[in-house]
C-alpha cells in the first residue's frame, strides 16, 4: 500500500480480505492503471488517505459515504496519481507472474487449475530456477516428468519458456482480471488496448 514516504511501487495484493468490499483502481498520471499483473487496487482506506494526503485526484466514486468526526466522505472506486510513477521495466520472477504468462495452463498438456511449475532442465541434472527453465504444469504432468529430460519424458512444450517482457505480461494481465471488476473501473483498463480493423 501506500507508505509514510509515498511510495507508489507496492505490492498489490491478489485475494486480500481488505480489497473484498469498494477497492479503488490506482492509475498512473497517465491514466493507465500503475499495473495489470496484479491489478492496481487499494483497500478503500488506503485511497481515503492518500486523498487527504493530496497525492491522488478522485475520478469516481461508489455510492457508499464513510464519516469521520467532522466530515462525510464518498468511497473512491478510481483515483489517479498526481505525479508519474515510471513503470517497472523488469517483470519480477514469482509464481503469479509465471503462472499469467503461460496463462495458468499446463505448458505440457494445456490444463487448467490445480497447477504447480515444472524445471524443464531439471535441478538435478543442472537446471536452474529462471524464466528460461520454469513452466507452469499440473501435476500430473508434473509427475510424469519427474526429473527426466524433457525428450526422456515423452512430453512436448506447447511453448518455450522465456522472460517475458512488461509489455506481454501488462497483455496477459488484460486476458485475466480479477474476479471483480467495478464498472467504474471499465473507462481505464482497455483504452489502450489495440483496435481490431
Amino acid at each position: 500500500m501506500l507508505d509514510d514516504h509515498g511510495d507508489f511501487r507496492t505490492h498489490f495484493v491478489r485475494e486480500p480480505s481488505s480489497l473484498r468490499r469498494y477497492p479503488a483502481l490506482v492509475l498512473n498520471a497517465d491514466f493507465r492503471p500503475l499495473s495489470y499483473y496484479p491489478l492496481s487496487l487499494w483497500p478503500w482506506q488506503e485511497a481515503i488517505k492518500a486523498v487527504f494526503l493530496d497525492r491522488v485526484q478522485i475520478i469516481a466514486e461508489y455510492d457508499e459515504v464513510v464519516r469521520s468526526q467532522r466530515e462525510a466522505i464518498r468511497i473512491p472506486s478510481v483515483v489517479v496519481l498526481k505525479d508519474f510513477i515510471k513503470p517497472q521495466k523488469r517483470v519480477a520472477f514469482t509464481r503469479f507472474n509465471l503462472f499469467l504468462r503461460d496463462e495458468f495452463c499446463c505448458q505440457y498438456c494445456g490444463a487448467k487449475g490445480d497447477l504447480t511449475f515444472d524445471h524443464v532442465v531439471p535441478r538435478s541434472r543442472g537446471g536452474v530456477t529462471s524464466w528460461e527453465n520454469v513452466v507452469a504444469a499440473c501435476s500430473p504432468c508434473n509427475l510424469k516428468k519427474a526429473n527426466k529430460s524433457l525428450r526422456n519424458s515423452g512430453l512436448k512444450l506447447h511453448r518455450s519458456p522465456r522472460h517475458p517482457t512488461p509489455e506481454e505480461m501488462h497483455a496477459a494481465g488484460r486476458r485475466f482480471p480479477p474476479n471483480y471488476l467495478h464498472e467504474s473501473w471499465m473507462d481505464y483498463l482497455y483504452w489502450d488496448s489495440e483496435l481490431e480493423s
